[in-house]
């Protein structure tokens, strides 16, 4: 598989020596998104939510198979997930707590629905705010970006994006600087997982990302990939 994927506008996306047998990513390019209220996807999300709760009643997250994925790639940059939790880890918590998720807009709904169905952590950007080619690597010391709606999200040694600016995305949480707003209409997601995912079901969840951004946010599929070794 390749390691470099070209974006419609010229731009790359690409990971570096420092991810080398650690990721497998997929990647989706959207345009024309509209950013609205969308009960629809609120009602898928409440029917995954709701399947979850009947299949793991009774069990701690690190018993579940499916949440391992994400956790096996904290590991492999020497993050431990229980510390820091991926993304998607953090949404089936709140699910099983019966605490629901946070309705923000269709957009970022929309990815946390992806993210809770695929137990995966989904970075998505507006694309428009990021500035050059997109790189997927280990952060270096003193790296770091400010976080959605929390403090400096420190990324040495952490797998991290980074464009010509800064880091701007992790497994665990987004930036401020390129996070989806109402203004937004070019969306750019990766969905991360480890270098011994099956590349067939990474394909699968890029389409089905894709497919539920067509659905809920009248969305244009612009380009999809898979980078990995």
């Amino acid at each position: 598989m390749p390691i470099s994927l070209s974006l419609p506008d010229g731009r790359s996306v690409s990971l570096d020596a420092t991810t080398e047998g650690k990721i497998l990513a997929g990647i989706v390019c959207l345009s024309g998104v509209e950013v609205r209220e969308e009960p629809a996807v609120w009602t898928e999300i409440e029917t995954v939510s709701e399947a979850y709760c009947q299949q793991f009643e009774g069990m701690q997250p690190s018993q579940i198979e499916g949440l391992g994925e994400a956790r096996r790639l904290y590991k492999s940059f020497g993050q431990d997930p229980s510390r820091h939790r991926p993304s998607s880890e953090a949404l089936l918590r709140r699910v099983l707590n019966h605490k629901g998720l946070y309705r923000l807009n269709n957009a970022v709904d929309t990815c946390n629905l992806a993210s809770l169905t695929f137990l995966l952590p989904i970075g998505m950007y507006d694309l428009d705010l990021v500035h050059g080619d997109v790189v997927l690597r280990a952060g270096r010391p003193g790296e770091e970006y400010a976080g959605i709606r929390k403090g400096p999200v420190h990324l040495e040694g952490r797998l991290a994006l980074f464009d010509d600016v800064s880091g701007f995305g992790s497994p665990t949480s987004d930036s401020a600087r390129t996070c989806v707003t109402e203004a937004t209409r070019n969306l750019l997601a990766v969905i991360m997982a480890t270098s011994q995912y099956d590349a067939s079901r990474m394909e699968r969840h890029t389409e089905h990302f894709a497919a539920l951004f067509t659905s809920h946010c009248g969305a244009a599929i612009e380009a999809t990939g898979i980078l990995g070794e």
